[in-house]
């Protein structure tokens, strides 16, 4: 995932960024964040404007709130409060297990490496640690079609199945479940089993 080509688009996306996600899957995150632990730690990972960390802070005004992005003209639109840092999903500048939480919305396809940057959220996270997702399902016409306007543009493209980014989490130590409508579905999947690995800089 790459910052420049967003460098000029923060302004759009920070006026409708919403319009992406239908109402049972922001329905779905206001579950997803009202269930955290009092003061815990949430990464709104890829998250360019900040959307769901905003939203979030909206519900649990006591929550330890970051977005990383790779772009910096993204993350000027972020609202003040919520701690931002420059960088990408494959290589996060935090302590292990920092986390409580992290979402992914709407991002998860544009990572260059997703088996590299799950295994960043994996080691970020806490151990009990909850992950959200939302993307696309590349199966059905209307996901072909997004998929194929991503490429167009020069993103990965990265659209991963549910079921088999199910399987990528399930890998990792996680249960999870899953919530589809059409083309659009919401992975919500808790880290029971820590692997070991190399720590990254901490913030």
């Amino acid at each position: 995932m790459t910052g420049s080509r967003f460098d000029r688009l923060g302004g759009l996306f920070k006026r409708h960024g919403h319009r992406v996600y239908p109402r049972w899957a922001r329905d779905l995150f206001s579950i997803f964040v009202v269930r955290l632990p009092r003061g815990a730690r949430l990464l709104d990972l890829g998250g360019g404007t900040g959307l769901l960390a905003g939203w979030a802070k909206k519900h649990r005004p006591d929550l330890e709130l970051w977005v990383a992005d790779p772009s910096d003209g993204m993350l000027t639109h972020v609202d003040d409060g919520i701690r931002t840092v420059r960088a990408r999903a494959e290589a996060l500048p935090f302590e292990d297990g920092y986390f409580h939480a992290v979402a992914i919305g709407e991002a998860l396809h544009h990572f260059d490496d997703v088996g590299r940057a799950l295994d960043e959220v994996s080691r970020v996270l806490e151990l009990y640690g909850t992950v959200w997702v939302y993307d696309y399902d590349p199966r059905p016409l209307a996901g072909r079609v997004v998929r194929l306007l991503e490429w167009l543009w020069g993103e990965p493209a990265n659209f991963i199945p549910p079921d088999r980014l199910r399987q990528m989490f399930v890998e990792r130590g996680y249960m999870t479940g899953i919530q589809a409508e059409g083309f659009r579905y919401v992975l919500v999947a808790e880290l029971r089993e820590k692997a070991s690995g190399k720590s990254s800089p901490s913030v």
